[in-house]
């Protein structure tokens, strides 16, 4: 059933792209679950259908509630569009994971990362179902999908992809973001990404900077990839924008975790290249002493990285991305 607010959004409990009127663009609540005392739990969905036939590329943002760059993303695309010039549709969903985004915390409120547990259960835990209904309410209507992420506390980020380069469309989707590094991920990994890669939808992961933050340099790069990937679909008359720097291209990554506690100095840069044995972080006690150094395992680029000082046991150093041969 739908009905107008006086936003004029339309609340509903499925998205169907295909009962969409032709030429518009429509905003809507999508209703996922209740709360504890029975109010329902919406999120904010823009739909943009061209007039002509065409694919339906599906972007997401703040799957985390404290990753916000892909939102102005999201918001500035829709204010450019020309439904004239769309072929096919546009979603946008400028924030997924609505309660964990009102508490400005990065997980879901039972303590769950929603991009760990994708696609969810229709009868599990708070979490799984909320991420089950994200799924099969929302994201199965895709045919393409650019989900919109950013670093976490405590963290910074390089302006990076993660997508599966063993599929062909993928790898094309991952090149057209002009990103500074690319990270073969393939599926069934638990993201939202990977459970869309499995229902057969086209899905990259965009790094965008850093968290609790608009960076407006980072979101006018999201913006052009996106406008690069309506182009070469043919979504829209797009002018592709070509990378002023060569994408490095990573076959893997992984964190590189503390063993001690302690007042930790990370030395390298984000997209900044170690060597195997290479000195990339000291830890020192309350009082100055150093009680331990950290060097590159072995050679790689630096994706990501901590910018906390205060580290426990088992807290993250940095991210180091295996390049391809």
């Amino acid at each position: 059933m739908l009905y107008q607010t006086e936003e004029n959004a339309k609340f509903i409990e499925e998205l169907k792209v295909e009962e969409i009127e032709r030429g518009t663009i429509s905003r809507y609540w999508l209703k996922l679950v209740t709360d504890g005392i029975g109010v329902p739990v919406h999120i904010p969905i823009m739909v943009a259908r061209g007039k002509r036939e065409g694919k339906v590329l599906g972007l997401t943002a703040a799957v985390h509630g404290n990753e916000l760059n892909g939102i102005p993303v999201i918001q500035r695309l829709f204010k450019e569009l020309n439904l004239d010039e769309l072929r096919g549709t546009i979603v946008g969903v400028p924030v997924i994971n609505m309660p964990s985004l009102h508490r400005k915390i990065r997980r879901f409120i039972d303590g769950t990362d929603l991009n760990h547990i994708m696609p969810g259960k229709p009868n599990g835990t708070v979490s799984q179902i909320y991420a089950w209904r994200v799924v099969n309410r929302l994201i199965k209507e895709f045919d393409y999908l650019i989900d919109l992420h950013t670093a976490s506390n405590g963290r910074v980020n390089s302006y990076y992809i993660r997508a599966d380069m063993g599929d062909e469309t993928v790898r094309k989707m991952a090149q057209l973001q002009n990103a500074q590094i690319i990270v073969h991920n393939p599926p069934s990994d638990g993201t939202l990404r990977g459970t869309a890669d499995e229902m057969g939808i086209k899905a990259i992961t965009l790094e965008v900077g850093n968290p609790n933050t608009f960076q407006k340099g980072l979101i006018r790069d999201g913006l052009t990839g996106i406008y690069n990937v309506l182009g070469h679909f043919d979504m829209q008359d797009c002018e592709y924008d070509e990378p002023e720097e060569e994408t490095i291209i990573c076959k893997s990554s992984y964190w590189i975790y503390t063993d001690t506690g302690g007042i930790m100095t990370v030395y390298p840069k984000v997209v900044q290249m170690v060597k195997k044995g290479e000195l990339i972080a000291t830890m020192r006690n309350i009082f100055g002493d150093v009680v331990k150094e950290y060097f590159a395992p072995e050679d790689g680029v630096v994706i990501g990285k901590s910018v906390s000082p205060i580290n426990q046991t088992g807290g993250r150093i940095l991210h180091l991305g295996i390049l391809k041969s």
